[in-house]
């Protein structure tokens, strides 16, 4: 699989991949266990659930794990981090992503395991943090200057693992492994991962005895809403402008990075959209324009334009993460925390993949909404530092914070701040949405009328007629507009959006249902002459390959490969189905002709719209 990918550069091993620990440099420690020493003298039991106050991380190290089996790595993955190929083969590799090995000693000093301290809310959770989660340090891959943070998944119990177990099952490894991989193939941000290890003797209790599994995985920050939520419920507001400071100057590339401050005393134009950052510091910005935002504001305004271009993908690519609460949402913008994900079959806005989801909280049309919920809880928390505005350095502000004089101008300014960075939510979001949907349909240009006329229409089609989504967009390109030009070849065209046993919904015949998807098409051509010309079409084909997967990993074909490595000792299968995770527009991968075909295939009815447990 590595030799798949071009590498620019042989990589390194292990052990000679840059480290760095920034996080726990600049952000304070539990106090229980102030230094790595403290946390390394101490027995691995110790280091168990409690609450933690006054500190975003406690030095913990992995449990060790015997008899480990590696059972597969992600090839890009590898690259992106730096490592040379076959680096997997060697023992070091082997023994760091098992948990059994860790860079620091007495003489080194500094760069220590650690898991994070945090809370979450949908409804209030309390203290939650990386339960079964520990960071082994963090890296910066000297081609792409990209920095990284290592962590462990399943790697033993932490003080923020509350009444479970530390311990991730081989189900849910699978399941995470595969998916971060194949959303960065498809371009959707997202958290990553590197390799799954299997640990035999590990026996783990969820609604039966499991095997357990490490995933060790990585991303450009870990950092969550929630990190906030918790400091904010506290009432530590030292913390939190220390940690949004951090955020800035150290996961965001510095304050200069962000979007540039609008007036305060003006409309929030939609020229936002596309505002870029200023170079300049808020204080340098001409008075005459108004009261502008602070530094701080800008940091909010950064964090929700990433989730909105993040929930954007999510919708144009039928994918629903399954929990989305504020410790399930990334201060990055990354799809983060995969538990009962699922991308879409059939189309249904109503569709959750979460079996405990009653209300459909977390359902597929629900995700922009409850993003966005999230993100006002972010504005909670940063309320006194965004509502501050040119005040938020004054001494006495920053030692006492507000008065009962000040109060209300602050409170009033916040809310303003974040009731227009939901505008500016709404618009980023809509126009990411419309450019990914613009794309899959192979439009070069967007027009007003395309929203009614092709998005919706094809989305109340594909929903009337049950169709499956992501099917739908990779057979239509490879119609030919040639193929559509009159009403009798449409209605030829349509069957092969149909299902193996037809189409599905009530009140539709064959012929209505194909008079139906005709007059879309019809409308698609028309619209995509528009863009390309009669004499372009090959091309606009190519394009929508490019764009819309062949493969994804639907929720049979994961619970197949699951079934195949864990009860009959496949391991071959999951290095497969990884390269075509990796590669998903491609027509073949040429590995296991049958099998690419089946899982690229129409889904068995019996198994379309799975719902999986929190646990999965």
């Amino acid at each position: 699989m590595a030799s798949h990918f071009s590498n620019a550069s042989a990589g390194v091993s292990v052990a000679e991949l840059s480290k760095s620990n920034v996080f726990t440099t600049k952000l304070p420690p539990d106090p229980a266990f102030e230094t790595p020493e403290s946390s390394h003298g101490a027995p691995r039991e110790t280091l168990g659930p409690r609450l933690v106050k006054g500190a975003l991380y406690t030095f913990v190290r992995p449990e060790t794990a015997e008899d480990t089996e590696l059972l597969g790595i992600s090839p890009k993955a590898m690259d992106d981090l730096g490592l040379k190929p076959g680096e997997e083969h060697t023992a070091q590799f082997k023994s760091m992503v098992a948990g059994n090995e860790i860079f620091w000693s007495e003489q080194n000093g500094g760069i220590y395991p650690w898991a994070q301290c945090y809370g979450g809310n949908g409804s209030w959770a309390g203290q939650l943090g990386d339960g079964r989660a520990i960071s082994l340090f963090e890296s910066i891959n000297p081609k792409t200057n990209a920095r990284y943070e290592l962590q462990l998944k399943g790697a033993g119990r932490t003080p923020y693992s509350r009444f479970a177990d530390g311990k991730a099952v081989l189900r849910s490894s699978i399941r995470e492994f595969i998916v971060s991989e194949a959303l960065y193939a498809l371009g959707i941000p997202t958290t990553r991962a590197l390799s799954i290890t299997l640990l035999p003797k590990s026996k783990v209790l969820r609604e039966r005895i499991e095997p357990g599994a490490i995933v060790a995985r990585f991303a450009e920050s870990w950092l969550r809403i929630g990190t906030f939520d918790l400091l904010r419920a506290r009432g530590d507001r030292y913390l939190v402008r220390k940690l949004a400071t951090f955020v800035a100057e150290d996961v965001f590339q510095g304050w200069e990075s962000l979007p540039a401050a609008v007036s305060l005393g003006k409309e929030h134009p939609s020229a936002i959209v596309d505002t870029p950052a200023t170079g300049i510091s808020p204080n340098e910005i001409q008075e005459h324009q108004g009261i502008q935002e602070n530094r701080f504001a800008r940091l909010y305004r950064e964090i929700a334009r990433r989730n909105a271009k993040t929930v954007a993908s999510w919708q144009a690519y039928g994918f629903m993460n399954g929990v989305l609460n504020t410790d399930n949402t990334s201060i990055y913008g990354l799809s983060i925390d995969y538990g009962p994900f699922a991308f879409m079959d059939n189309f249904d806005p109503h569709y959750t993949p979460n079996h405990d989801d009653q209300l459909l909280r977390y359902s597929y049309k629900n995700q922009p909404t409850i993003i966005w919920w999230n993100l006002v809880r972010l504005g909670e928390s940063l309320g006194e530092l965004i509502g501050a505005g040119d005040k938020v350095d004054e001494e006495k502000f920053v030692r006492e914070g507000l008065t009962e004089e000040s109060a209300p101008a602050v409170i009033k300014r916040a809310e303003d701040i974040i009731e227009r960075t939901g505008d500016e939510f709404r618009a980023v979001f809509l126009t990411e949405y419309k450019r990914l949907m613009g794309r899959r349909l192979g439009l070069k240009t967007q027009k007003e009328s395309d929203f009614q006329e092709l998005f919706s229409e094809m989305l109340d089609t594909l929903e009337a007629l049950e169709l499956d989504f992501n099917h739908f967009f990779r057979r239509l390109s490879h119609v030919a507009l040639t193929d559509v030009e009159t009403e009798d070849q449409r209605k030829d065209v349509a069957p092969i959006f149909f299902h193996s046993e037809g189409f599905g919904g009530v009140g539709y015949t064959e012929d209505t249902a194909k008079e139906r998807i005709g007059r879309w098409l019809d409308s698609w051509r028309l619209r995509v002459l528009e863009d390309w010309g009669p004499s372009s079409d090959e091309q606009r084909q190519k394009a929508m390959k490019e764009v819309n997967p062949k493969f994804l990993p639907r929720g049979w074909v994961l619970d197949e490969v699951i079934e195949r490595v864990e009860r009959k000792g496949d391991r071959d299968v999951l290095g497969r189905v990884m390269q075509m995770a990796l590669n998903p527009f491609k027509d073949e991968w040429d590995l296991d002709k049958e099998e690419e075909e089946r899982f690229c295939g129409d889904i068995p009815k019996y198994k379309r719209a799975m719902m999986c447990s929190c646990s999965s």
